[in-house]
């Protein structure tokens, strides 16, 4: 449908994120719902790794049994608006709206996560290719997210994830961070992946603080953490909070994020 459409029709996956970018302005294209495909839906575990279909619920992710890696990823499906918003909102729908507080962009760009794309010559892109700023994809009109695809660790990994907004639920993120921490047999971190969102046109990884978080005690991450480590970030003052307020709300959110890792 999408190949032989003349004009591009709304893909339209949960729609909790289409009707409030639309206030005003009718719906007047062809509208293409993706809910009924039932491949398009679910968790699946893969030799290789995990396949988490598009059209996977919020509520889905929140309730699957998932090992400690996705912890970071569960933690992010309950703060996605409130619980009927979870049981509509998708996964994919979240990554293609694009918006720079989307929940679930530091959780899955912390577990490298690819996107699965179907289309005249079906491909794959790492999330950070996938999201090009606000509201901005690598989506072809004549494309279509499937799945996104997470690999096994070489080592035992675990994931977090905190959110700093105005309220407790149903509210869009000031900033919000997630870390996925593989450790060795000594408990020390072997590999750090950490990401943050709502301070950026998109969602960011801070490389310079993961590398010096190699090494580290399990008992010590949140100890290493300063503003330095926030090069990647570009925040902006609107109206949830200052550019200025956002880089200190980061660091603190970085060290509680961390700190959560201790023993």
């Amino acid at each position: 449908m999408l190949a032989r459409s003349s004009a591009p029709p709304l893909v339209l996956a949960g729609g909790t994120d289409v009707y409030p970018a639309r206030v005003g302005r009718t719906i007047d294209e062809d509208v293409l719902d993706l809910t009924g495909i039932a491949t398009l839906r679910g968790i699946v575990e893969t030799p290789e790794g995990w396949r988490l279909g598009a059209t996977t619920t919020w509520s889905e992710v929140a309730e699957a049994r998932l090992p400690p890696l996705f912890a970071g990823l569960q933690a992010a499906a309950r703060e996605v608006g409130g619980r009927q918003v979870q049981n509509a909102g998708t996964l994919a729908g979240n990554l293609c709206n694009a918006s720079p507080a989307a929940d679930g962009a530091p959780a899955l760009l912390a577990l490298e996560a690819t996107v699965e794309i179907a289309g005249p010559a079906p491909r794959r892109l790492p999330l950070r290719s996938f999201i090009l700023g606000p509201r901005r994809t690598a989506l072809a009109p004549d494309e279509l997210v499937v799945a996104l695809h997470v690999a096994k660790p070489a080592r035992p990994a675990e994931g977090a994830f905190v959110k700093l907004g105005a309220r407790r639920y149903l509210v869009i993120s000031i900033a919000m961070a997630s870390a996925v921490v593989e450790f060795d047999d000594d408990d020390r971190v072997a590999a750090a992946r950490v990401a943050v969102g709502a301070c950026s046109a998109v969602a960011e990884r801070l490389p310079a603080l993961e590398a010096v978080l190699a090494g580290q005690p399990r008992d010590r991450l949140a100890a290493v953490v300063s503003e330095s480590h926030l090069a990647p970030l570009s925040p902006i003052d609107d109206i949830r909070g200052s550019a200025g307020y956002r880089r200190e709300a980061v660091v603190a959110l970085l060290q509680r994020l961390l700190g959560g890792f201790s023993p």
